[in-house]
């Protein structure tokens, strides 16, 4: 039996925002996973878009989520995007407005984004407010929301090499995609036999 040294961290109190797919829901429930492997204690809330995904995946992960009001542009051109894409200011003027009502009553020691129009608001507000952002980009391609935020973020995790073409190079973290533990990644002799 081999002796582990069990490290304890700092409880924190964090805020993850995005969603709107899988691709940025997954990843920030892992970090949520993560920040509770660190410190069972961690008080953890969730900020995503009314409606979306997040709104139903989050929660049957076992974590609390507020939506915002906040919707997204539409670019394909036709007589219902161009109603929604109308909406656009007013939603994401409501959006800041909660989000800054969110983070005063939460009272968070950092802001995680994942990426989705639904972080945009948050971490904007979170950085006005002095608040460390953290980004999280999971994609080879960096999308807008991050690439607008990444300009104020304290330090940007990313999967791929050579997102400095998106990023400011001295705030990237090499750190790769966060993974679940409900998900057991093969070992190369595994996936060699299957």
């Amino acid at each position: 039996m081999t002796n582990l040294k069990v490290m304890t961290y700092k409880k924190i109190r964090a805020i993850i925002s995005g969603g709107g797919t899988g691709g940025h829901i997954f990843p920030a429930v892992s970090i949520a996973g993560k920040l509770k492997e660190a410190n069972p204690e961690s008080e953890l809330l969730f900020v995503g878009a009314e409606g979306r995904m997040e709104m139903e995946k989050v929660p049957a992960a076992g974590y609390e989520i507020i939506g915002l009001p906040i919707l997204g542009l539409q670019r394909q051109l036709n007589a219902k995007n161009i109603l929604n894409d109308i909406k656009v200011p007013f939603k994401l003027c409501q959006s800041i407005h909660r989000a800054g009502k969110v983070i005063d009553d939460f009272k968070p020691d950092i802001a995680i984004g994942v990426g989705g129009y639904a972080s945009a608001p948050l971490l904007w507000k979170a950085s006005r407010k002095g608040i460390p952002c953290l980004i999280q980009e999971q994609n080879g391609f960096a999308g807008l929301t991050n690439r607008l935020l990444g300009k104020k973020a304290g330090s940007i995790c990313v999967a791929y090499e050579g997102m400095e073409r998106f990023f400011p190079a001295d705030r990237i973290v090499l750190s790769g995609n966060p993974i679940r533990s409900s998900i057991h990644p093969f070992s190369p002799e595994e996936r060699a036999e299957g």
